[in-house]
């Protein structure tokens, strides 16, 4: 199960909101069974957005995955 203050990697585009599958949030709040609130950053701490997604649109991340920078 996906926590507070979890690093999560979308798993479906959100064009409204400017992020890509794969790119990676922190879930700021869990919504029971339902979801998450998660919320996107830009490297220097800038939030992008906050979203709340169901638990099909995002993944946990794993110890053998390397992040992927790109510009916004």
């Amino acid at each position: 199960m996906i926590e507070e203050h979890e690093i999560v990697a979308l798993t479906v585009d959100l064009p409204a909101n400017g992020l890509r599958r794969d790119d990676l949030g922190t879930v700021v709040m869990v919504h029971g069974d339902d979801g998450y609130e998660v919320e996107f950053t830009t490297l220097a701490g800038e939030t992008l957005a906050v979203v709340s997604l169901g638990k099909g649109q995002v993944r946990a991340t794993g110890r053998r995955e390397i992040a992927h920078a790109r510009a916004v």
